[in-house]
């Protein structure tokens, strides 16, 4: 049976450019949660960790900061002895590849080839006005793939499928739960693009399939549902407001109704959210 990593590519807590410095890894605890069979997730500070453990090794999906690999080592070594063989990135977020640099020289890392790109060069960001170095060798993807790449590994197909333009324009399958994400429009990211990958997503999912989100508790099918209902009706309030000649202010102002009300509760605020949508719209027009 296969096990499939559904890992998002989703921003809630910080941004990629935020520095770490900013950060007290000190009282970061990691919690290791099963998933099914040989694969866990790992919940520390930044984005989830995915694990597969067994007689080949580990292998992980993402790696959150730096300051943390001891901690997350650790943890690693409370669900397998073997070695570390594989790592995957998601996307370039460095709240989910912040780590590369400590376990790239262990094992090699594996993403689609906009990651290995982007982590090359340096990152500004106008939406947070921040600026991201080039990450140094040894922390970049050294195996890189345009549409999908299948890592056979403890005895199963781990399978990393790129969506383009959803998340960025490097994600390896995108799901998030209960907050509104960041669409990371600078970096190749696209609302209706987000959308219409979910939604082939959804089509794909076996029965019974447990979802590792990038930030939040393990999820399933329903909470992936949720979600694209939420990009669906959201976006096309913005359309018709768009339609209607209102601009951003007057969205902004008027808000989204109150069953999307908790959903503005995380790092993307509503009137983010909003903002999102309207000039990934706008792009278009």
């Amino acid at each position: 049976m296969k096990k499939y990593f559904l890992v998002a590519t989703i921003m809630m807590l910080c941004s990629s450019a935020m520095p770490t410095l900013a950060q007290d890894f000190s009282k970061v605890e990691i919690k290791a949660t099963k998933v099914a069979g040989n694969v866990y997730m790992l919940e520390g500070s930044g984005g989830n960790i995915g694990v597969s453990v067994g007689p080949d090794g580990i292998l992980i999906v993402d790696d959150q900061y730096a300051p943390l690999a001891d901690k997350i080592k650790a943890a690693l070594k409370t669900l397998g002895e073997g070695k570390l063989k594989f790592i995957l990135n998601t996307h370039y977020h460095g709240d989910h590849t912040g780590g590369n640099i400590a376990f790239g020289p262990e094992a090699p890392i594996i993403a689609q080839t906009n990651v290995r790109k982007r982590l090359s060069e340096e990152q500004k960001s106008k939406l947070f006005n921040r600026t991201t170095p080039a990450s140094p060798k040894e922390a970049l993807p050294v195996i890189t793939f345009d549409n999908a790449v299948s890592v056979f590994f403890n005895g199963e197909e781990i399978k990393v499928i790129h969506f383009p333009h959803g998340h960025t324009d490097g994600d390896s399958v995108i799901f998030f739960t209960g907050r509104f994400p960041f669409v990371d429009l600078e970096a190749g990211g696209d609302v209706e693009g987000m959308t219409k990958n979910i939604g082939d997503i959804i089509s794909k999912l076996p029965a019974g399939v447990k979802i590792i989100p990038g930030h939040g508790p393990l999820s399933d099918a329903d909470g992936l549902k949720a979600f694209h209902n939420m990009l669906i009706q959201t976006t096309d309030i913005v359309r018709k407001r768009m339609a209607a000649g209102k601009t951003l202010d007057q969205i902004k102002t008027e808000g989204l109704p109150e069953e999307w009300k908790t959903w503005g509760t995380g790092f993307i605020k509503t009137d983010v959210w909003l903002t999102l949508v309207y000039t990934s719209l706008s792009a278009k027009h």
